[in-house]
């Protein structure tokens, strides 16, 4: 598992990714990241979803938001 350093900073890479993408502030973006299924599955170590690619998990967000 990722130490608790390296998730904050790719939490803060997908975030900008989203924000970027949408068109929205940061702030609303990582609010959009924190409330997401991906968010709580990337947090379970099970699911390895740390693993995945920032612009992967940005997308899996953004899909998230328009369903």
């Amino acid at each position: 598992m990722l130490s608790p350093l390296l998730i904050w900073n790719k939490i803060g890479r997908v975030v900008t990714l989203i924000a970027n993408d949408m068109g929205i502030s940061s702030e609303k973006a990582l609010s959009l990241f924190y409330r997401s299924r991906t968010n709580m599955l990337m947090r379970d170590p099970s699911t390895m979803l740390y693993t995945f690619g920032d612009r992967y998990l940005a997308d899996e967000v953004i899909r998230e938001y328009q369903a």
